[in-house]
This record gives structure tokens, sequence and C-alpha cells, in this order.
């Protein structure tokens, strides 16, 4: 069975909940609240999946407005990862090549291949983009 689109439902969703661009942390918070409580139902009609996804987008839009996530370098990657999952640079030899040549990556004194970006997403289970 297909469940349809119910306008007149929607709209009573959002006359209801009244979304509206997030401009405050006290909006982002009631935005968050509504999106939990939506995300948490068992099975949520159409409706409800259209309006979740409009919450979500509005938060998702303040949140990367005010709190962005700054680029990292490939070398910043590798040390978080290698932080992460308390990694030590001997680990990384075999790897990322020789002992030298591991030492200039980790260092930051030689950059990393494409070769070895793709040997450290298979090694560390991420993509190799990561280290591009």
């Amino acid at each position: 069975m297909t469940l349809t689109f119910n306008p007149d439902t929607y709209g009573s969703l959002l006359a209801q909940y009244r979304p509206k661009i997030i401009v405050s942390e006290i909006e982002n918070d009631a935005a968050i609240a509504i999106a939990e409580e939506l995300e948490n139902r068992s099975s949520r009609t159409p409706e409800e999946e259209a309006l979740l996804e409009l919450l979500v987008t509005l938060i998702e839009k303040f949140e990367g407005e005010h709190y962005p996530i700054p680029e990292s370098s490939p070398l910043e990657i590798l040390i978080h990862l290698m932080e992460a999952r308390d990694c030590k640079q001997e680990d990384l030899i075999g790897v990322i090549g020789s002992r030298g040549v591991t030492s200039e990556v980790v260092n930051g004194k030689r950059s990393i291949s494409k070769a070895q970006a793709k040997a450290l997403a298979a090694f560390f289970k991420v993509d190799a983009g990561l280290f591009i």
C-alpha cells in the first residue's frame, strides 16, 4: 500500500509547527526538538516526512552558517586518524613507504601521493579523498 501525500494535512502540520528560517540558538533548539520528535516516531506519514526534511534543511543551514567546519589538510587528517586510533608513525611504515618516507610524510616535509592516499585509506578504512 502506497501512502499518498495530503496537502491539507501538510498545511495543518505547517500551521502547527510554523517552521521558518532559523536565526537564533533558541529557534535552532526548538527545531531540533521537533525534528527529534518526528525522527523517533515509529511510522511517519508522508506529510511528517516532508516536515522533517524541511526542518533538517533549516537546521543544517543555520548550523552551517554558525558552526562552519574548517577545511583540514591531508596531513591534519592523517595526524587526527593516527591519534584517534592510537597509531604510531612506525605503524605506517610499509603503508606509506620506507621509514624515511613515512617520517617525511608524517612530519609534513613531503606531501601524500595518490598511491599513499589509497594505501592510507585502506589502512584506516576511510575514503582516499581525505588524503588528496
